[in-house]
């Protein structure tokens, strides 16, 4: 029951009364009209934005039209008054009846509530961690990896068929570096004092079991061989030890994909998927050998002045033509991404979301235009990009990893904090803004931790149903006796739940879940203290049974709210906390 929503429709039905009586012309578009939560409480449940939405359109004042449409209203038996505010904002207080209904709804079918239709099961990929399997991921990873995982969630909410996708990038110069590291390794497990690690080589210790293995595998039989023999056996051993690893991380914050698609079988399968793509651009005049001038500013090392087969990415928005093939002949990264985005288009997603690093954020344009290339306009592509971690400890930045070498492991940071105090505060910031991750504070049992603030709150409900020694049936609650303002605003917020999800999910924003979370978590704080100090505001009276049921069932919808938002951040909704 999304009451936004549903008065969205209504004040649709107001204005297309006033067109019909000739007040406003005909063909009035009101896909800008929004009802939301006014910003003070005291003026309303419910505030509108109609008559500056459509007043131009409607040649009319936008207060004198928030008139008109306030006494359309102010017929509808559930609103209890409406008022005109500022240039033009339409404030609605509605009967109590209408929460009330909200929080029978919420209580009667938690599973279903805040759900929507909004996806209406179109299918949508979302693709996110795809680190290079060159190694253990690091807490930067891990803030791509749940950022991904919990828009795939929010969206599954609000009704998509999401499929989550790892893309491995097996193809290129970085694994062949992890397969001469890994060597390096083998070479130390067969009793060879290899010193320090080379300068360009991974220098992690994680390396040493794959080393390790393949001594056991191969004994010194790869020693006598040339690289060019040894190379792709080492590569692939190391390849699929590192996406293990990477595997077993992403467990560890309960994450896992519905498909690991391989960089390499892009060209390396039945049919060269690169070749096919630049050939079908080409055939629609996309690709032409050409010249691009000199990057402005000094001209790096490698720069080459020489002709090249290059895409029309300026067609497209972008600032330059881009290569697709590199002087010795080999595809660029540019012409291997270009090939996956089509395979996704191919396999049915026209809509298609990536979640990168920050650094990436100057390939986004290219890669936004080569879609739209691609697909001929048919799919579409956001890119959501996750800025830095700064990994804390009581304020101090924390020191590097001997495990991995140079950075601290994503699994050191899950095995200290704990799956749901990562998952949380990786989540408890927008995912283009830095993020301040400090291990002392989010482990902290206070309000300044919000995982365990919205978590405490989820398990001193569970705690008063323990005392109550029973649940409450929607129908036998008489809810009118919610009248203490902190009771009214819980409802208030349990009812826009509905609306948070469908405008998150369509912003793609899963941070917003976790705010409100915390507000609502806020409120429900805010009473149960007032409980204490008034006895009349106290969940169970023994011998207030009204008031009691009343209660129970506010706090029932309150609990199946906390943990559905829960659940969209992959987050535990715990019974008890000790």
């Amino acid at each position: 029951m999304n009451i936004f929503g549903l008065f969205e429709r209504r004040v649709a039905d107001a204005v297309q009364r006033l067109v019909e009586a000739g007040r406003v012309p005909a063909g009035i578009d009101v896909s800008r009209v929004l009802v939301e939560p006014p910003r003070d409480a005291s003026h309303g449940d419910l505030a509108t934005n109609a008559a500056m939405a459509i007043a131009k359109a409607a040649r009319l004042n936008p207060r004198e039209l928030a008139a008109l449409i306030a006494a359309d209203l102010e017929t509808d038996p559930r609103i209890a008054s409406v008022s005109v505010a500022g240039p033009g904002f339409i404030n609605i207080a509605l009967h109590p009846a209408v929460l009330h209904e909200v929080v029978r709804v919420a209580l009667a079918d938690p599973e279903s509530y805040g759900r929507s239709g909004q996806g209406a099961g179109r299918s949508v990929n979302v693709e996110y961690v795809s680190a290079n399997p060159t190694g253990p991921m690091h807490v930067g990873h891990g803030r791509g990896a749940v950022f991904g995982d919990a828009l795939a969630s929010l969206l599954a909410f609000a009704g998509f068929a999401v499929t989550r996708e790892y893309y491995v990038n097996d193809a290129g110069a970085q694994v062949d570096v992890l397969a001469r590291s890994a060597y390096l390794r083998y070479r130390e497990a067969l009793g060879e004092k290899i010193g320090a690690i080379p300068e360009g080589l991974y220098p992690g210790d994680y390396l040493k079991p794959v080393g390790a293995t393949l001594a056991d595998l191969h004994g010194r039989a790869l020693l006598d061989k040339p690289e060019g023999e040894w190379l792709p056996t080492v590569r692939a051993a190391a390849i699929a030890d590192m996406m293990t690893l990477i595997r077993e991380d992403l467990a560890a914050l309960d994450i896992r994909h519905d498909v690991f698609f391989s960089e390499r079988s892009l060209a390396g399968g039945a049919t060269d998927e690169i070749a096919a793509t630049i050939a079908e651009l080409r055939g629609r005049d996309l690709v032409y050998e050409g010249r691009l001038p000199p990057p402005k500013g000094q001209l790096p090392e490698d720069w080459e002045d020489r002709e090249q087969t290059l895409f029309r990415a300026t067609q497209f928005g972008d600032d330059v033509d881009r290569p697709l093939l590199k002087s010795d002949g080999s595809y660029t990264y540019f012409a291997a991404d270009i090939a996956y985005h089509r395979s996704k288009f191919v396999r049915g997603f026209g809509r298609m979301i990536d979640v990168w690093g920050a650094d990436h954020g100057g390939y986004v344009k290219r890669m936004t235009a080569a879609v739209t290339a691609v697909t001929a306009g048919q799919a579409e592509l956001d890119v959501k990009l996750c800025q830095l971690v700064r990994l804390l400890r009581r304020g101090e930045p924390v020191k590097m990893s001997k495990r991995s070498g140079d950075f601290v492991t994503l699994r050191e940071v899950v095995d200290e904090v704990g799956r749901d105090s990562a998952r949380f505060m990786l989540l408890y910031r927008k995912n283009d803004a830095t993020l301040d991750f400090d291990l002392a504070k989010v482990v902290e049992q206070s309000k300044d931790n919000p995982v365990f603030y919205v978590q405490y709150a989820h398990a001193r409900i569970a705690s008063v149903f323990r005392q109550a020694g029973r649940v409450v049936d929607p129908a036998d609650a008489d809810l009118s006796c919610l009248a203490d303002e902190t009771e009214i605003e819980l409802q208030r917020r349990i009812a826009q739940f509905p609306r948070l999800v469908e405008a998150a999910a369509a912003a793609h924003e899963p941070h917003r879940v976790a705010f409100y979370l915390y507000e609502l978590a806020g409120v429900f704080h805010a009473l149960w203290n007032k409980g204490k100090d008034l006895p009349q505001l106290r969940f169970v009276k023994q011998d207030d049974e009204a008031s009691t049921r009343a209660r129970l069932a506010l706090l029932g919808a309150l609990k199946g709210v906390l943990a559905a938002g829960l659940g969209i951040l992959g987050v535990s909704a715990p019974e008890e906390m000790r």
